[in-house]
């Protein structure tokens, strides 16, 4: 039990005298430390019910609960109860986290099986700056829901199907380069496809071309099955490189290739049961009237007022859409996988496709809680969609690379003395953190800008700047004659730097399950540097190695603690943490 719930349970019992009955009595952290360590408004929220003065009823709450050993309480304002942690109290948690695994992290999620359907890339397609969003927020809320305790699936569904496949089959037999396609199979595999697209523009014939490979293909041609099989894995070979990079792994890569064979019954289901119906040739899902038309998602208003916006799931001409090899994803999902939840890591121009799917998904029976992660765009410097100069899209890799060049230079710079194989780890680390870092660190429905300097800084909020945080740290112990158990030691608690130290370092327990109530990883980034910064004030305030007993193995103790919080909280997010920098 987190410090938190145990104040809630005191207080909930000591609520529960005061008006007879069991009610809610949510504790928060105090945002401002002058009104103490945490806060409810719980008296606040009965007295307007009940019609009584909030002061008084908080005070009768005051004489009941029982925070022996554990807190003071006082009232503030117009009857928000305050509680403040004695020295104490913190000194006994923190000894109970340097014995605990989980560093007080509840597992909120066992018993629970959760689909994260992230990154997501297209076969023969090279990945972009964009794809940066959906693969960094979705591994690290796969990781952070692994630690809570859930089941998770990790789904990559490329875009592995559709009608740029006949493009790349008819460049295939007529413009490919063997060589150039074994050195670097997606660059190959991107200039056939751009060079018969812009044929297929000027030439009606290459277009008609395109059409007829695709549908050999649909229709199980063995010869261009082969060249598609072969696309699916040269890509994957090339996507597997940039994932390595990164640290992402996926549990399965279903692509929409996968349900091909579902879509035809799916859409029969779904005339049947009267989902569904025709209109001029396709079919559609049109609103059923249960909801209001400003929050139906098939209805749209236009300047003559509301009129329908159906989801297609089959097209005029017999052709299958994404909403129906999504609907056919989720039905997979909730049947094979007995998934409890699923989320798409999906940028927000997808809002309105994933609101028709999950009604759609509701009304056929397939329930669930699905959940769209919506994310914003990343800007250049000069705040426009980042692009290259020729305006094409930045490429992930080149992304990547630079970031672990940027870094060396800046290690390189610091620390010239590092051996060059230690030196090329170190900036492959910082790098590829500092990406990450900048990214998780942000809202992640706020656009920002993709700012190199800021992200690789020593200071400020960044990556590298908590990894600094915790090279400083493993430097003491470098120091010491001895290796140091922290386990077992007596956590002496005298100095304010000290207590606030902890008191930051105890809350790693309730910031975490916060994280998938609105899947915000920046909660967790702005709790390490917060936590980051407590340190250096410990650091500079408290002197550990020239401390004498029993302060000296509390202050190690502490440093220790701050250390595996820092690495397993950065793990979390996918940032590894050197030894040195």
């Amino acid at each position: 039990m987190t410090l938190l719930q145990e104040l809630e349970s005191r207080l909930g019992e000591a609520v529960a005298m005061v008006v007879g009955e069991p009610v809610a009595t949510p504790v928060t952290a105090v945002a401002d430390l002058r009104f103490g360590d945490y806060q409810s408004n719980a008296a606040m929220v009965l007295a307007k019910s009940r019609k009584t003065n909030p002061r008084v009823l908080a005070q009768e709450v005051i004489d009941r609960v029982d925070l022996t050993g554990l807190a003071t309480a006082e009232i503030a304002g117009p009857g928000f109860i305050n509680f403040r942690v004695l020295p104490a109290a913190y000194a006994v948690r923190a000894e109970a986290l340097l014995r605990d695994d989980r560093l007080g992290v509840p597992a909120v999620g066992a018993g629970r099986t959760v689909v994260v359907d992230f990154s997501a890339p297209n076969v023969a397609k090279p990945m972009h700056v964009g794809h940066i969003r959906s693969t960094i927020i979705g591994d690290s809320l796969a990781r952070i829901a692994r630690f809570l305790g859930f089941r998770v699936i990790a789904d990559n569904h490329i875009g592995d199907w559709g009608t740029q496949f006949g493009m790349i089959l008819h460049g295939w037999k007529t413009l490919l380069d063997a060589g150039a396609l074994e050195a670097d199979p997606i660059t190959e595999l991107v200039r056939v496809y751009r060079e018969v697209n812009a044929a297929a523009k000027a030439d009606a014939a290459v277009m008609e071309a395109c059409k007829a490979e695709l549908v050999k293909l649909q229709a199980g041609d063995v010869e261009n099955l082969g060249i598609w099989r072969q696309c699916i894995e040269l890509s994957k070979r090339g996507l597997q490189r940039i994932y390595a990079r990164l640290e992402v792994s996926f549990d399965h890569w279903l692509g929409e290739s996968y349900y091909n064979d579902r879509l035809a019954g799916l859409v029969d289901e779904f005339l049947a049961q009267g989902i569904a119906r025709e209109s001029d040739g396709a079919v559609c899902v049109f609103s059923d009237g249960s909801r209001k038309p400003g929050e139906d998602p098939f209805m749209v208003h236009k300047e003559d007022g509301w009129t329908d916006n159906p989801a297609v799931i089959r097209k005029a001409d017999g052709g299958f859409l994404y909403a129906t090899t999504d609907l056919a994803t989720i039905q997979f999902r909730i049947d094979e996988w007995h998934a409890d939840q699923v989320w798409y890591v999906v940028g927000v121009p997808q809002q309105l496709h994933f609101r028709q799917l999950f009604e759609a998904a509701a009304r056929w029976g397939k329930t669930g809680d699905f959940r769209h992660i919506a994310f914003g765009s990343i800007l250049g410097e000069d705040r426009k969609l980042m692009k290259t100069r020729s305006g094409d899209n930045v490429q992930l890799t080149d992304v990547l690379t630079e970031a672990v060049e940027r870094a060396a230079a800046v290690i390189a710079e610091k620390n010239p003395e590092l051996p060059a194989d230690e030196a090329a780890q170190i900036a492959e680390t910082v790098g590829i953190g500092a990406v990450k870092f900048a990214e998780l660190s942000q809202n992640r429905l706020t656009d920002y800008v993709f700012a190199w300097d800021r992200m690789l800084a020593l200071h400020g909020d960044t990556a590298p700047y908590l990894q600094y945080s915790h090279v400083r740290i493993r430097s003491i112990f470098r120091k010491l004659e001895e290796p140091f158990a922290a386990a077992g030691c007596k956590v002496v608690l005298r100095e304010d730097a000290e207590v606030h130290l902890v008191r930051v370092l105890v809350r790693f327990g309730e910031v975490v399950p916060t994280i998938v109530d609105d899947f915000r990883p920046n909660l967790l980034a702005n709790y390490l540097l917060e936590l980051a910064r407590a340190f250096h004030s410990f650091f500079e305030a408290c002197p550990v190695l020239k401390a004498a007993e029993p302060v000296r193995s509390s202050r190690l103790a502490l440093c220790e603690l701050t250390s595996r919080v820092l690495r397993e909280g950065l793990a979390l997010l996918g940032v590894r943490v050197p030894e040195r920098m």
